[in-house]
Formats: structure tokens, sequence, C-alpha cells
């Protein structure tokens, strides 16, 4: 797993030997740039979506913790680099990932790598769990990833989604749209347990929003919203099996 991370030290050496040691020994962190006081820290951090963060305490105008305190919300892991081991305690309630005593070892820094790989890991693991349309978990709502996160929504909300190459358009009864980034056939499974019928191969529609249905060799359905879809011949007997 890449991880991104920066480089927050004052002495150019440390800083070259480290950079150095992570080239050689842990291939899979890249590094983004580097600082060598907080300010500089500050503006790498609030600039990058950081995984790590190597962090010396001791650096001219402040320090790593007062550092931490600017940044605030803290969403990467902290390695922290340092000559001094009276800093453990204060980095343990910093949520330091891990804390290395220079000179750095080598065994060490991987170690300090392989666990940070390791929560990510599990943290993406997780997030893929979440991040996707599914309707477990919480009866009648279904989720949506988004760039920052997910959006909850009631399934009862939803009229009809219309495939749009690997996007899904969902359109919704408050006359919103939704683009979501995957296929019609993703929402088809994570609706399969809500009354949603797939009457097209670029139609999935909310049964309970039918308010006709018109004759034809498959027909069309009138939705609540006004909106009349074609269904094909090939799907019109499992559409009409809901109305018996």
């Amino acid at each position: 797993m890449k991880l991104t991370s920066i480089i927050v030290e004052d002495e150019e050496t440390s800083r070259d030997i480290l950079r150095n040691y992570l080239k050689k020994y842990c291939p899979n962190v890249e590094v983004l740039g580097e600082a060598a006081n907080v300010d500089e820290a500050l503006v790498l951090i609030r600039n990058h979506d950081l995984d790590l963060v190597f962090l010396d305490v001791e650096m001219p105008y402040g320090n790593a913790f007062d550092l931490l305190d600017k940044v605030g919300d803290i969403n990467f892991e902290t390695v922290f680099v340092t000559a001094y081991n009276h800093y453990a305690m204060d980095a343990l309630n910093a949520h330091a990932s891990y804390y290395l005593m220079k000179p750095i070892s080598i065994d060490e820094l991987i170690k300090a790598v392989d666990y940070v790989t390791e929560i990510k890991t599990k943290e993406e693991a997780l997030q893929d769990q979440v991040l996707v349309p599914k309707t477990s978990g919480v009866d009648g709502k279904i989720t949506i990833p988004q760039l920052d996160g997910f959006e909850v929504i009631d399934i009862a909300n939803i009229l009809y989604c219309k495939a749009d190459d690997n996007y899904t358009e969902i359109y919704l009864n408050t006359n919103k749209k939704k683009l979501v980034s995957k296929t019609l056939k993703y929402f088809e499974d994570a609706l399969n347990n809500a009354s949603f019928a797939r009457v097209h191969k670029s139609y999935l529609v909310n049964v309970n929003e039918i308010v006709k249905y018109i004759k034809g060799k498959g027909g069309s359905v009138l939705l609540s919203n006004g909106q009349e879809i074609v269904v094909s011949a090939s799907k019109k007997s499992d559409l009409l099996s809901y109305f018996k």
C-alpha cells in the first residue's frame, strides 16, 4: 500500500538520512515534501492529502506539539523522530503511531512504516465496506459515496436510476439528481431487497412510484413525477409480477 508522507525536521542532514532510508528500505512511502519548521509544515499538511508525517519534536519557532495543535483535526498518522526519549509520554498522548530515536535504526523505521501501513490498510478496508451503495445496516437507507465521505439517502425518495456508461444517475422525488460512479447493475444488486425493478437495460425503477402501466410490446410505466419510462419486452413479465 502506497503511503503519502512528509518529513518535518529542522536539520538538513537528518532530513537527507531519513529520505534516503525511506527510498531504499520503505519504497511504499512517497515523500511529497519536507519542512524545516512549524510554518512550513502547516503549509504542506494543508495542501496535501497525507497518510503519514515524520515529525521531529524540537524545531525553531515551536515544537511538534505546537504543530499538531495548529493542525487541529488530524487525519494522518504521526511517527515522532527525536534524540530525546523524555517526549515519549507526550507523543503517546498525541496519539503517535510510533516513536523513533535518533540515530534512526533501519529496523525500527521499517517496523514503524509497516505498522502505519497496517493501520491504513484496515482503515481503507473499513471505508470500502461503508462507502458503497448498500441498504444493510440502517433500514430504508442507502449510502452514496462522495469524495469527502458518503451521503445517506432514503430509498423511498428514489424514483428511478438511469445508466450512464459506468455511472448511474439517481433521480429523487425531491427533483434532485445524483451522479454516482457505479454501474446500474451495482445498484440493482444493492437494492435487491427493496421494491425496484429493472425494466430496461438502462433503467431501474422504484415500483412504489409507478402510477400507471401503458400497454405495448414491452409497454411503458408512468411514474409519480410524470416521467414515462419504456419497458423492454424481456423485462415486462418481471415488472408485472409485482402487481399480481
